[in-house]
């Protein structure tokens, strides 16, 4: 069934983190395949014509491609329902969701790389003023994500959902730009919590094939 799963992405993407998680936490077999973003990979004809939108990640099951991460990840809830990473019904589905929603909507797309690009090259902002803007909308985030998260291990309940298949590379990406997680008790707890989870450790960006030093 998911021996034709390939996911084309970029190690430090965390729309591609998020769903590397997620296929480690269903036990899917699955291959690499790097999309290098700082090089301009993703704008070649070829990755055109597998994503128009020229992102990442893409995921190709056999014949059938699909980006977005969110609906990846959707996608595979359909394809390997165990463990089910949005919750079928009732207040839990909608707090995962809701979280999830908080960090792919409201913090990455405003931080991500071809934002930071345009703002330097398109705007003139300067290394100073490009780290004011990440940790604006970081810190806003994470205020919200904060308050919505339950005194669980993980975002929502006992069990990781979307949540935090989304929280943790957001983590990630507030620590590389130099934001003090200690701030948020307990997203710094579900972070903690992760890190001992082959699923998350085996996702994060070092351990990727086509990982490089910054």
């Amino acid at each position: 069934m998911s021996d034709d799963l390939t996911l084309h992405g970029f190690f430090n993407s965390s729309a591609s983190y998020r769903v590397r998680i997620a296929l480690n936490l269903k036990g899917l077999a699955w291959r690499h395949v790097g999309v290098n973003i700082r090089e301009g990979e993703q704008r070649t004809p070829a990755y055109r014509a597998l994503n128009p939108a020229t992102l990442v990640p893409t995921l190709v099951h056999g014949n059938y491609v699909l980006s977005q991460s969110m609906v990846i990840i959707d996608y595979l809830d359909r394809l390997q329902p165990e463990p089910l990473l949005i919750p079928i019904g009732g207040k839990s589905r909608d707090r995962a969701l809701e979280i999830a929603h908080l960090v792919a909507c409201d913090i990455h797309p405003v931080n991500n790389l071809r934002v930071l690009k345009y703002l330097a090259t398109s705007l003139d902002a300067g290394d100073e003023q490009k780290a004011q803007w990440t940790h604006h909308w970081i810190e806003a985030g994470f205020d919200a994500i904060e308050a919505l998260i339950s005194g669980h291990r993980w975002c929502v309940g006992d069990e990781p959902s979307i949540a935090d298949c989304c929280l943790i590379p957001q983590v990630a990406n507030a620590r590389r730009a130099g934001v003090d997680i200690s701030r948020w008790p307990r997203i710094a707890r579900v972070d903690l919590h992760a890190s001992t989870v082959p699923a998350f450790a085996d996702a994060v960006p070092s351990r990727q094939p086509d990982f490089v030093s910054p």
